[in-house]
């Protein structure tokens, strides 16, 4: 229970911080690249650390590919919903009519993976794969919930995993009558998978479940074996990697650590997890002591956050000690879309085989994987 509650509270600190996202905060409806070769054929840089110059992770495909077309929902079912004040058992009649809601979108896109995407009735601002851009969005401001919003449109399941709020609002969906079920935050790949399950429980859909958590885990495999070929083998040539979370419209500038999520990725991606290896937990606000002591080769950001600071020199001139960095005196940023690059769940190894191409490869002239920071000149 006291787990529970420091979990509460720093998902409540999450919701705060995100709240400076505008609207705009990440495209509707993204576009995809061009076709690319497979990842086991790019051409990687010699030297990676020498590299200068930022570059962009883009997904071959926006859409979610179910893993049935007409998956079959048994109901009702009785499910335990993690509720942020305990654990209870709720029973779920209808999944007719469905929102599912978290910060990074993941629950929307797994829903979409096991093959009921026609069931989602909206969106929150996160959900931004291929077929939702129509759907109405029901986060008001950045990622807190509009309980109107939500009962406007008289959904007969929400699914969330508490990362947006507030908590008594989401309570309240409840006091009208609307089915509510929690599901364990998924801040990592092995979270995507077990998502995968819990989610397809809530459907009475175990068989969906199965499917797609095995895609997910043999798509993994397939891409991280890949990027150990591309990546340095030598712990002395892999990337010292940080993720900056940057909301320059609100003055937020913090580092992610570990359990954050983007321990994983970097991890994925061979690089190293420099605010880890500085025993940095959760989110960090961004100091110059913090950035001096990281001295990163590589930053990844969200698209939209490099641009709410004016892009990289607006970034350097705003914390100049950045620029006192190897990633700051190589330029040297990753960004990948809002609603992507933190979103574990289906498209997991898509994710992390786009932004291996950006760090590993780009350049390659047969692939379409990188392109310059918005409003920034390529290398």
């Amino acid at each position: 229970m006291i787990l529970r509650r420091v979990a509460a509270t720093a998902l409540s600190l999450v919701v705060v911080l995100l709240a400076g996202c505008s609207a705009a905060a990440a495209p509707a409806e993204p576009t995809a690249s061009a076709p690319r070769v497979a990842l086991s054929e790019v051409s990687p840089l010699a030297d990676p650390k020498a590299y200068v110059g930022p570059s962009t992770a883009t997904l071959d495909d926006a859409a979610i590919e179910p893993v049935l077309t007409s998956p079959s929902s048994q109901l009702p079912v009785t499910v335990t919903s993690h509720d942020l004040s305990g654990d209870a058992e709720v029973t779920v009649t209808d999944a007719s009519r469905v929102i599912a809601m978290d910060l990074s979108g993941s629950l929307a896109a797994t829903v979409a993976g096991l093959g009921f995407a026609d069931r989602l009735v909206g969106r929150d601002i996160s959900t931004t794969f291929a077929g939702v851009s129509d759907l109405p969005v029901i986060t008001s401001s950045g990622h807190s919930v509009n309980a109107e919003a939500i009962i406007g449109l008289a959904p007969t399941l929400v699914i969330t995993d508490g990362s947006i709020g507030p908590a008594d609002v989401v309570q309240q969906l409840r006091d009208v009558g609307i089915t509510v079920v929690f599901v364990e935050r998924s801040s990592s790949f092995a979270g995507a998978v077990a998502q995968a399950r819990a989610v397809a429980a809530i459907f009475g859909a175990a068989d969906a479940g199965d499917l797609l958590a095995g895609r997910i885990e043999g798509e993994l495999q397939t891409v991280t074996a890949q990027i150990s070929r591309i990546a340095p083998a030598a712990e002395s040539d892999r990337l010292r990697m940080v993720f900056l979370y940057l909301r320059g419209t609100s003055g937020i500038f913090y580092l992610f650590g570990s359990e954050s999520g983007a321990d994983d990725l970097i991890g994925a991606l061979g690089g190293i997890d420099v605010a880890g290896q500085l025993g940095w937990r959760g989110m960090q606000p961004l100091t110059d002591e913090a950035m001096v002591a990281a001295d990163p080769d590589l930053i990844l950001v969200m698209t939209s956050g490099i641009a709410s600071v004016g892009g990289i020199d607006g970034l350097l001139a705003e914390k100049p000690a950045i620029a006192l960095t190897a990633a700051g005196q190589h330029r040297r940023f990753v960004d990948m879309a809002d609603g992507q690059i933190l979103s574990f769940g289906p498209r997991s190894a898509e994710v992390l085989d786009a932004l291996a191409r950006a760090v590993y490869a780009p350049d390659d002239p047969s692939d379409a994987a990188s392109r310059a920071v918005p409003g920034e000149p390529g290398p």
